[in-house]
């Protein structure tokens, strides 16, 4: 079996330019295939580039809601041609148009053009702009992806998920291998003081639930990029630099498997009965679970 090749597409964005967002994700794209990228992972909320608006300017959030797009819509049908030129796996981001309010999403689309998974981001920073904008999503999702390295389950969380360890742990126990996580923010935050907590964080993430994590960031100055990659036994498979660039993580299927099988005592272990408190909306900010929204 081949090792799995994921390529983290740590670039800077064009703004709020949708159109050179397009076009400048699908040349990172193509130098990806050209390294052998089996997936290619963009930062979160590619099409708009995770852009702020000014909650104070009239009219700035009326704007920014407006930017989201289809599902079916141009921006996702020229990435789905593309990875069937291409052959090649991508997991595409974009503020997707929703009711009442946007969602931040990713699609993966597979090698022939199909879109086989869709992920709206669970824990949006409903604190602040521009996500305090969007609904969140309602489920952890994982399907089958078939790669030139063969079958792979893979996942998706996107950022402030990974801060959260139910998301990563739902998805390992709905069989994820790999989990695939869009990401904007500063992981190395001198300014708080935190400095790589986020990434150690996000190492945590994949030796505790016995999954190959990979995160793809903005590059500086926009954020710092520092994308990264682990495997299920916590190794550091790529840490990238804050410059532009395609980052290919390669994952050992194999190895990541019998590491799964050897250390599965960890999770036969587990004992769900005496966590029920962590499912209960009175021991966090939230009184009561938001109605069900549509889905698909």
């Amino acid at each position: 079996m081949a090792n799995l090749e994921i390529a983290l597409l740590q670039i800077a964005s064009c703004g709020m330019d949708q159109r050179a967002n397009l076009l400048k994700g699908e040349d990172y794209y193509r130098r990806a295939a050209e390294l052998g990228a089996d997936i290619a992972l963009f930062p979160e909320m590619w099409n708009v580039g995770y852009q702020r608006y000014d909650p104070g300017a009239k009219g700035a959030r009326e704007r920014w809601i407006a930017s989201a797009i289809p599902r079916d819509g141009e921006f996702l049908q020229h990435y789905r041609g593309l990875a069937r030129e291409l052959e090649m796996a991508i997991a595409v981001t974009y503020l997707e148009a929703w009711e009442p309010l946007p969602r931040n999403s990713v699609s993966l689309i597979d090698r022939t053009g199909e879109v086989v998974l869709t992920y709206a981001k669970v824990h949006t920073c409903a604190f602040d702009d521009p996500e305090v904008s969007c609904t969140p999503g309602d489920d952890f999702h994982v399907c089958r992806l078939d790669t030139n390295a063969g079958g792979v389950k893979i996942g998706a969380m996107i950022c402030f998920d990974r801060e959260f360890p139910e998301s990563a742990r739902v998805l390992m126990l709905k069989g994820a291998e790999i989990i695939l996580t869009p990401n904007a923010c500063l992981l190395n935050d001198l300014e708080s003081g935190i400095g790589d907590v986020r990434i150690d964080q996000f190492r945590g993430r994949a030796f505790e639930n016995l999954v190959g994590v990979a995160m793809a960031n903005y590059a500086a100055p926009q954020y710092d990029g520092r994308s990264v990659a682990f495997g299920g036994d916590g190794a550091l498979i790529l840490q990238a630099d804050e410059k532009e660039g395609v980052h290919l993580a390669e994952f050992d299927l194999e190895k990541l498997r019998a590491w799964r099988e050897k250390e599965d005592v960890r999770n036969q272990q587990r004992k769900p009965w005496l966590y029920r408190l962590l499912s209960s909306a009175s021991t966090c900010g939230n009184d009561r679970e938001p109605a069900a929204g549509r889905d698909e």
